[in-house]
């Protein structure tokens, strides 16, 4: 992958997700080059106009227009955040069939445009969509990489810090496995300012493992309950996908819980899948295996399994 003279990201999908993604990454101005590309030409030309007009307002100013895929091609990062929504009563695994067969068509124009960087994806299912892009792409593993858990890790630090009244930067604790209804919180690594979680709640009465298991079916069941009340989450996911790419783009080597291939961690391979993963300008430098516990270890079996079986009942799509 060549080094450009600016960083450029190409945002594929213009709807709610992705206009608040453009709206983080302009506000931190985390690229020096922003492109929006959308098949409602209007709507991406209406965000890039818009975003223009605040840039005097951004920390630094990052040149923003809307354009076609034959932009990707000097792109360090692609975003995809186009596709069908998750609507009130779905899951995010219902969508696979309407997201697959659209994911395969922008793959396809992205890469017939010459591109050579980093797909970042955030399209639901986000761990499905992820390997169908690595497959569609022909690119290196490391290169494609999925929103996964960052959001629900972040959503568990949250309630974690409301809970035990710290700030959840002092929380160290992730949910892996699919973005969905089978993700697992990791307890067994969990910690407050380097605490174990377990044992601050066994040690104070004030405090109890019940109280924790509701903690992570709130974290668990979030996005239903924001769709229920608005109609779709995309503020939350917008700043974990910003994080990430400042993470890409800076060469960081930041660790953030991604939908990354396995290849043999945690007992699984052939699947994109969330876990903790080092981030840095190549993508994914490496997975970290984290151990797990037993009761861990069963739900991360059973959380990748269910995506196997999926990619399984669909693979002749995604040829």
């Amino acid at each position: 992958m060549t080094k450009k003279n600016a960083n450029r990201v190409a945002l594929i999908g213009a709807g709610a997700v992705g206009s608040s993604y453009a709206f983080a990454m302009l506000n931190q101005s985390i690229a020096e080059e922003f492109v929006i590309i959308d098949l409602n030409e209007d709507k991406a030309m209406g965000d890039a106009m818009d975003l223009n007009h605040g840039k005097v307002f951004a920390p630094n100013p990052t040149k923003t227009w809307y354009g076609q895929y034959e932009d990707c091609r000097d792109a360090d990062i692609v975003v995809i955040s186009a596709g069908a929504n998750q609507k009130p009563g779905e899951t995010r695994l219902d969508l696979v069939q309407k997201n697959l067969k659209i994911f395969h068509s922008i793959v396809t124009k992205v890469m017939d445009n010459g591109f050579n960087g980093i797909f970042l994806v955030a399209t639901n299912p986000v761990d499905i969509l992820t390997y169908a892009t690595w497959k569609f792409s022909g690119l290196p593993k490391e290169r494609v990489i999925g929103s996964g858990t960052i959001l629900d890790s972040g959503r568990f630090r949250f309630l974690l810090g409301e809970y035990f009244d710290v700030a959840p930067g002092n929380i160290h604790a992730n949910i892996i496995g699919e973005h969905g209804d089978t993700e697992l919180p990791v307890w067994s690594h969990a910690t407050v300012g380097g605490v174990p979680v377990m044992d601050m709640v066994d040690r104070n009465p004030v405090y109890s493992r019940e109280d924790l298991d509701e903690i992570f079916t709130n974290v668990r069941d979030a996005a239903y309950h924001i769709i229920e009340k608005k109609g779709a989450t995309y503020y939350g996911i917008a700043m974990g996908l910003a994080r990430i790419t400042r993470a890409i783009l800076h060469n960081e080597n930041s660790i953030l819980t991604v939908s990354a291939y396995l290849n043999g961690e945690y007992g699984a391979d052939d699947v994109y899948i969330g876990v903790p993963a080092v981030i840095n300008r190549q993508g994914i430098r490496n997975v970290v295996e984290v151990r797990l516990d037993d009761t861990e270890q069963g739900q991360f079996d059973h959380s990748a399994g269910v995506l196997k079986d999926i990619l399984k009942d669909n693979f002749s799509v995604m040829q």
